[in-house]
C-alpha cells in the first residue's frame, strides 16, 4: 500500500451483525488497526487501549475500526466481556487483511505460522492512505494513533 492511494474499500459485517462498508465513512478519518485474534493479552490490551482514548477519537471526528478473522460471534463476545468502544470487524475470509498486505507468515517460538501481523492504518477523510504503522508494538501504540489523527484533522 502507498501513502496517498485509495484505501481498498470492503464491505464486512461487526460484532452487531451489521455490514460496515470502508467507503460509507468518507468525510471522516478511519483509523483501521489489524490484530491477530480476540481474547488474547496483546490484542485485548490494544483495543482497550483504543476504547479508553475513544473520546478524543470522536472528538477528532475518527471512527476506529479492529479488523480480525474472528467470527461475528467471537467479536459479540469480546466487546461485551471488556466492554470495548471500537467497532470489530469480522473479516473471516481473510479478503480484507489479504488487501492491506497483513496476512503472512509469522515466527514464534521458533514454529512458522501464517497469521495477522498487527498494522494499522489511518485513511483520511477523503478515502485515501494517509499514514501505517507496520508490526505494530501495543505499548503506547494508540496514543501514537491519536497523535497522527489530531494533526491530520489541525495541522501545525
Amino acid at each position: 500500500m502507498i501513502i496517498g492511494e485509495t484505501a481498498p474499500d470492503f464491505t464486512a459485517p461487526t460484532q452487531n451483525g451489521e455490514d460496515l462498508t470502508l467507503s460509507d465513512l468518507r468525510g471522516q478519518p478511519v483509523v483501521l488497526y489489524f490484530y491477530p485474534k480476540d481474547d488474547t493479552p496483546g490484542c485485548t490490551q490494544e483495543a482497550k487501549d483504543f476504547t479508553e482514548l475513544g473520546h478524543q477519537f470522536e472528538a477528532a471526528g475518527a471512527k476506529v475500526i479492529g479488523v480480525s478473522k474472528d467470527t461475528v460471534a467471537k467479536h459479540e463476545k469480546f466487546a461485551l466481556k471488556y466492554d470495548l468502544g471500537v467497532t470489530l470487524v469480522s473479516d473471516a475470509e481473510g479478503e480484507i487483511c489479504e488487501q492491506y498486505g497483513v496476512w503472512g507468515e509469522k515466527k514464534n517460538y521458533g514454529k512458522t505460522y501464517m497469521g495477522i501481523t498487527r498494522a494499522t492504518f489511518l485513511i483520511d477523510g477523503e478515502g485515501r492512505l494517509a499514514r501505517e504503522w507496520p508490526k505494530v508494538k501495543v505499548a503506547g501504540h494508540a496514543e501514537e494513533v491519536l497523535d497522527a489523527v489530531k494533526e491530520m484533522v489541525s495541522p501545525a
